[in-house]
């Protein structure tokens, strides 16, 4: 077993500093092996030490440009430092130098999102589901920015999917009553969800409160 198979045992078994001491030892072995580097910010990246996992990134980038697995994960450390406009660029290079799991258009999606630019987003995320059908966070998500844009009709088939698979979902059932309470005239179909949404999760206070306005306004 070399030491790249060393430290992926231990780091599945959450065996941190016993990982990076493996990746390190195989980045001695061959330093300008792309593939140790990429390895060592995987699990600096998992313990939260950004800086670090950046720069070991930023290495395995500099000795292998087509390192989508690399420029993947430094993707991730921009998003969840919320530099999306980065984030995205990064994203749709990894794309484009092969990262092509629903994950890579999911994030990708976002990011445009978080970044004001959710028309850009929408394709995205609909590719996103399209190759993760039976993901409900990318079909909630890509409903959400689908209901944002008013494209109510498509955004309701992907809340009610949601709501079919994981029925305990409360952020499906509030956005698929808010759909209905916006967009159509089925305000007993918008009441049953606000009121699961707020059943299910007692803090959905967004919920209880459209759930008010819509009994008041029927009185």
């Amino acid at each position: 077993m070399d030491y790249n198979e060393q430290g992926i045992e231990a780091l599945q078994n959450k065996e941190y500093e016993q990982a990076i001491a493996a990746f390190l030892q195989a980045i001695e072995e061959n330093p300008d092996d792309a593939v140790g580097y990429i390895n060592v910010g995987n699990v600096f990246a998992s313990v939260g030490d950004t800086e670090k996992a950046e720069r070991f990134f930023q290495k395995a980038i500099t000795l292998d440009e087509e390192a989508g697995t690399a420029i993947y994960g430094l993707a991730n450390l921009y998003y969840n430092g919320e530099r999306y406009e980065e984030a995205a660029k990064l994203y749709e290079q990894a794309i484009r130098k092969g990262i092509e799991e629903a994950d890579a258009y999911f994030m990708l999606g976002k990011s445009l999102e978080r970044s004001e630019q959710p028309k850009l987003a929408l394709p995205y995320l609909q590719r996103a589901a399209e190759l993760a059908p039976t993901d409900v966070e990318i079909r909630l998500s890509y409903g959400i920015l689908l209901a944002n844009l008013e494209v109510f009709e498509k955004a309701g088939e992907e809340f009610r999917y949601v709501v079919e698979n994981e029925p305990e979902n409360a952020d499906a059932h509030y956005n698929l009553g808010f759909l209905y309470a916006v967009s159509t005239d089925q305000k007993d179909d918008a009441l049953h969800h606000l009121k699961q949404a707020f059943t299910l999760n007692p803090e959905y206070e967004q919920a209880r409160y459209i759930y008010d306005m819509i009994q008041l306004d029927e009185q």
